[in-house]
């Protein structure tokens, strides 16, 4: 038997399950529900940070350069939804090795990806700003946000890996501890880089990378702790005929490659949502960008539901137990439309405020509270989507995603244009719109994908319904 080929984890005995209640499902989530409050909190910060200087186009350019890094970085999420969906599944068919290698191989690709990036950084700026809309005085801000940004392109992806592993294997707390350190550096250095060093939009942009590369930092230490073992000696303890494994490598690829498919396309979505804004103006542009913190606040905190159901879901479908498959779909779909419902009372509810200390901008701030309803929707009509994903990256089934992510953005696009007489309502009409196309494609392959989950006696249930 070669080593490492992993044959010699075929006979170890699955790990004993977790319990799956209502109370270990929200235990589990509510690090990460944590941790992902404080991303969109960056957000904030840095819109505010900009924002009250008074400076539109460079509220506008930051808002931009956002977007583009967004669609540059995020193309690469694979590294974090493929981890998670592998690892979850490896762990749940008791294959601890395999837990290890995923770890290293997502780390070097993540790096390398990571360089590349940085090293095209230029002639990827001169190629978005050549596609996108903005003007002269918003391009600039814009340009500037992102060279920042691009300095932490290694650390950023090579974070991602990082955190992909630590919810595949449910360590929740850990990936709440290095959101925040990160978090909480990036807060402190863009306000530093903005209002005390006066650098503007470029501040905000290194600012973040400078936080990217203390997250890695940070990161490895964590596995470090979680493994057993330190990185060289995790590199040094893993067989490399597993490392190089030919079929767990093919596998790897497609997923990715099914779900970088999918990331862009969704990615290519939000940027067009982004250039909408930018066609009618920078006021709207500006608005928008506004508006999308509420987004982003809902669909971080709601994504909680979403990582746990892909680790619970993917644990389940690597043991191949049906009963903790739905249930797992079940729970944390609960939690995800309860929450869903306060965030779009307490949008409207205090939502206007919230725009008043974003922006002192008197036009942003008015355009922003008449569009604020659509911002309000999201969480609602957004959940399903968000949900199903979880479900779908748990199970590593990429083509379905890649489907789905693609025709809702057709879609979406094809909408987008018919509406463009109705200025920015059709902006914001197309984009709710969008939530809905995502999660009616994934649903036409769930029926499938529960069918395709055999019950089995592999594991004991031993957390029967509580009620």
């Amino acid at each position: 038997m070669t080593q490492g080929s992993g044959d010699e984890t075929a006979s170890m005995p699955l790990p004993t399950p977790r319990p799956l209640t209502r109370r270990a499902v929200f235990a589990q989530a509510w690090p990460i529900m944590l941790g992902q409050a404080s991303v969109p909190l960056v957000g904030l910060v840095d819109t505010a940070v900009i924002g009250r200087t008074g400076d539109t186009s460079a509220l506008a350019g930051v808002a931009l350069g956002a977007v583009i890094i967004g669609l540059v970085f995020w193309s690469f999420g694979f590294l974090r939804m493929g981890m998670t969906g592998l690892t979850a599944q490896a762990n749940g068919s008791g294959d601890p090795r395999e837990v290890d290698a995923l770890l290293l191989r997502a780390l070097g690709i993540g790096m390398a990806l990571g360089v590349v990036v940085l090293a095209l950084s230029v002639p990827i700026s001169q190629l978005a700003f050549a596609v996108l809309a903005g003007s002269d005085a918003v391009t600039g801000e814009a340009s500037g946000y992102m060279e920042g940004r691009f300095y932490g392109a290694p650390a950023a992806l090579a974070v991602y890996a990082i955190n992909g592993w630590l919810l595949g294997l449910g360590r929740t707390r850990e990936a709440l501890a290095l959101q925040i350190a990160m978090n909480l550096a990036n807060i402190a250095l863009d306000v530093w880089f903005v209002w005390g060093l006066d650098l503007g939009a470029f501040g905000v942009g290194l600012g973040t990378a400078f936080a990217e590369w203390i997250a890695l930092a940070l990161g490895l230490l964590i596995v470090g702790r979680v493994a057993g073992a330190n990185i060289l000696a995790l590199t040094r303890r893993t067989p490399r005929t597993l490392l190089l494994d030919r079929t767990r490598l093919i596998q790897l690829f497609a997923v990715n490659r099914d779900i970088m498919i999918r990331t862009i396309a969704l990615l290519i979505l939000f940027t067009w949502f982004a250039n909408a804004g930018a066609r009618i103006g920078a006021v709207a542009l500006a608005a928008n960008h506004v508006l999308l913190q509420f987004v982003n606040v809902a669909a971080f905190i709601l994504d909680a539901f979403a990582f746990t159901a892909e680790e619970r879901v993917g644990q389940a479908y690597g043991a191949r137990d049906r009963e903790r498959f739905t249930r797992a779909i079940r729970l944390t779909s609960e939690f995800a439309l309860a929450s869903g419902v306060i965030f779009a009372l307490a949008f409207m509810l205090a939502g206007g405020p919230v725009i008043d200390l974003l922006t002192t901008d008197p036009q942003v701030r008015e355009t922003a509270r008449t569009f604020l309803p659509f911002a309000a929707l999201v969480p609602l009509v957004g959940m399903p989507s968000w949900m199903l994903d979880g479900v779908f990256i748990g199970t590593t089934r990429g083509r379905a995603l890649r489907n789905a992510g693609v025709a809702a953005t057709i879609i979406y696009i094809v909408l987008d244009l018919a509406l463009r007489p109705f200025d920015n309502w059709g902006v914001w009409t197309a984009i709710t719109a969008s939530y809905l196309l995502r999660a009616g494609g994934l649903a036409l392959y769930l029926p499938g994908l529960l069918r395709d989950v055999a019950n089995t006696s592999q594991i004991t249930n031993t957390d029967k319904s509580t009620r």
